[in-house]
């Protein structure tokens, strides 16, 4: 099956046993949450058809029956598959598009606010880690890569060429407390593959929980399966390919975050981060960093594909200069965009390690 095999009619046909005279309409492709649980997330996509110049979102009370043809939507061989064009209308505080999933601890109980500490968890050392939805979690996923954007005006930009299909992100406050509520990111689990080459890398940043301002905010990353993200050379056989399947386990237990990267060639690897400390992956103190890590924020899961080739051009850390017309069939056939297809998703609490 080719990566965007069904995002044809043909292909959409054989699925429902349809024949080819029958017109098909983007509700009757399965949808996701036919074979995974999507009780407790909603998802942003790359578009905006109600016009508010904002992402459109589906809600937990709706996503479980909704796909769509391009961005969201369930292949024949029943994966979960995402995709984002580079260029397509952002959240208010990025430049990347994405298709991705928000967990949402609330469920379908609309009256707890998507802020409120009970739909989100915190570390048990926060102060009032009781009120939360949870204390810790974790989140299990078994995904390949299937494209990742090709061309870059930056190419030289570490997130050029790469995606995110993984996180945790921290809760934005509009005014910070105790050195907390930026909105800042404990995790995000990388893809990058260069053109041309065979075999990308996986990589994971932790990113220092500190004001976008200062200049100490910045992502440390953490090589799985091939290289880091400023490394421009051939993983080769250490990397994974585009198609390859890979699995991570991502298991915040009390106030410790475990991970776990696997692969059928490469075996397990593993890695343990204080979110209570100064300590970095490497069990070394990082006196750059918060003192206390993420120890009093709010924070969720999140999964899907998040690319990172932004087409901002103004030299900042994040402007790739990646191509894009907004036009999703131009954009598609150039290679302008990022897609991922999950067979595994499951989120639940937290275990001893």
């Amino acid at each position: 099956m080719t990566i965007n095999a069904f995002k044809s009619a043909a292909v959409a046909v054989a699925w429902l046993g349809l024949s080819c005279a029958t017109t098909i309409s983007a509700q009757e492709i399965p949808a996701p949450g036919s074979k995974f649980d999507l009780g407790y997330w909603k998802i942003t996509l790359p578009m905006d058809d109600n016009g508010d110049n904002k992402p459109d979102e589906i809600t937990v009370a709706k996503i479980g029956k909704y796909s769509h043809p391009d961005y969201f939507y369930l292949d024949t061989d029943g994966h979960m598959v995402f995709t984002a064009p580079n260029k397509a209308t952002t959240t208010a505080n990025s430049s990347n598009t994405r298709s991705e999933l928000r967990q949402m601890l609330r469920g379908k109980n609309t009256k707890i606010k998507t802020h409120d500490a009970l739909n989100n968890f915190a570390v048990e050392a926060r102060r009032d880690s009781d009120k939360f939805g949870s204390v810790g979690g974790k989140m299990e996923a078994t995904l390949h890569v299937d494209h990742v954007a090709l061309n870059a005006g930056n190419p030289a930009s570490k997130p050029a060429y790469s995606a995110v299909v993984g996180q945790i992100h921290a809760t934005k406050y509009k005014s910070t407390k105790g050195g907390f509520g930026y909105g800042n990111e404990p995790i995000k689990i990388f893809y990058k593959k260069v053109p041309g080459h065979t075999y990308g890398s996986v990589f994971w940043t932790y990113e220092r929980n500190l004001a976008k301002d200062n200049p100490d905010r910045k992502d440390i990353a953490y090589p799985v399966f091939g290289n880091l993200w400023d490394n421009p050379a051939d993983p080769g056989e250490a990397g994974i390919a585009l198609g390859e399947d890979f699995s991570y386990t991502i298991n915040v237990h009390r106030n410790v975050m475990y991970l776990t990267f696997t692969n059928a060639r490469h075996g397990e690897v593993r890695f343990t981060k204080s979110l209570v400390s100064q300590h970095d992956a490497n069990g070394q103190i990082d006196a750059k960093d918060n003192r206390y890590s993420y120890g009093g924020d709010t924070l969720y899961f999140k999964a899907g594909i998040y690319n990172q080739c932004s087409t901002k051009t103004d030299g900042s850390f994040w402007a790739a200069a990646c191509a894009g017309t907004g036009d999703w069939s131009v954009d598609e056939a150039a290679g302008d965009y990022a897609q991922a297809s999950f067979s595994r998703l499951v989120v639940g609490p937290s275990t001893a390690p």
